[in-house]
């Protein structure tokens, strides 16, 4: 529900524009002189006095100005900000960084080191935990005597690689036969059925470690895998500069791969702020969230992560266009 009336609205604006921009308190004053809301300065120190008292503002004790709360925030993102399409460069860089990913982690992981460049914030990417994705193609290829690389492909265009140490004497006539095993054990099968995956009865040793190396990597895919990039920007906010503390917070949300995972998929708004996070250690953060898909099937999740005070429109538009790329360019690799 719309609970401010249009000056208010106006002012709550000035605060979350200027206090994105400056990391500073907003006085009265500032917003009278910069803005043209034709009152004055004492009407808006009372306006800024009411919303403070409506929880939408937060008066920092050492200061007279007034800092955006997470109520207010959220009021900003839902009923004053208008993203808008990224500037034509930043465009051309995402679609650019899109276009030439071969598989989805090349294409997952470029995208948000342009993410992280560009916002100067934390940008991650989630591949679904989805155990119904199906194998697409899986090989052991020789690298040497004694050593192999399994290639696992799946639908939604992750490609899995793992050495495995191949018994001594392994001759490629034993390798044609296993790949034939693996593709019968393997082909268009959804990751569920390959986690419990056994040995046939009576095999040898080859096939019993591909076997055992299929059911680990399908274990381990249906977990879900979480990319981040761009930690080292945080340093530089005003925020975590003053409490060091607020990044060891977020330092060991990253160290719990399982716990970022579901922060970062979690379902209700694109954009979750300070409180709204459920996991404790995310309280001091924004997360900016989108789905992509491949063809309309949800493949992962791409986001951003910095402080509460972060720029809404620049992020909420870059997100979501960087999303709409890697769908566009998922669904055609896959075709």
């Amino acid at each position: 529900m719309d609970r401010l009336d249009p000056r208010k609205r106006s002012i709550l604006q000035a605060v979350v524009l200027e206090y994105v921009q400056g990391a500073e308190p907003v006085a009265s004053e500032l917003i009278s002189t910069k803005y043209d809301l034709r009152v004055s300065s004492a009407t808006i120190r009372n306006e800024l006095a009411e919303m403070s008292e409506l929880g939408f503002l937060e008066k920092p004790h050492t200061s007279a100005g007034r800092i955006p709360s997470d109520e207010g925030y959220r009021y900003y993102v839902d009923f004053i900000s208008q993203p808008r399409q990224p500037d034509n460069a930043d465009q051309n860089k995402v679609k650019g960084v899109a276009e030439d990913g071969d598989t989805l982690q090349e294409l997952l992981r470029e995208s948000t080191k342009l993410l992280a460049r560009v916002t100067q914030l934390l940008s991650a990417a989630t591949v679904a935990r989805n155990t119904q994705v199906r194998v697409k193609h899986a090989v052991i290829t020789a690298l040497g005597p004694e050593s192999g690389l399994m290639v696992f492909v799946l639908s939604n265009g992750h490609v899995e690689n793992r050495l495995i140490e191949l018994p001594v004497g392994t001759t490629l006539e034993q390798m044609g036969h296993v790949n034939a095993k693996i593709k019968e054990l393997t082909d268009a099968k959804p990751l569920a059925r390959l986690t419990n995956l056994k040995s046939p009865p009576n095999t040898d040793k080859l096939t019993q470690l591909a076997t055992t190396t299929i059911r680990t990597i399908a274990k381990d895919l249906t977990k879900g895998t979480v990319i981040t990039e761009g930690a080292e920007f945080l340093f530089g906010q005003p925020e975590f500069k003053r409490d060091s503390g607020l990044l060891s917070q977020l330092v060991g949300t990253l160290d719990d791969q399982n716990s970022f995972y579901q922060a970062l998929t979690g379902t209700g708004s694109h954009v979750s702020i300070g409180k709204e996070n459920s996991d404790a250690q995310l309280k001091p953060f924004t997360i900016i969230r989108r789905t992509f898909f491949v063809g309309d099937q949800e493949a992962g999740t791409i986001a951003i992560i910095g402080p509460t005070r972060l720029n809404y429109d620049q992020g909420i538009s870059l997100v979501e266009f960087t999303a709409q790329a890697v769908s566009d360019t998922l669904t055609k690799m896959l075709k």
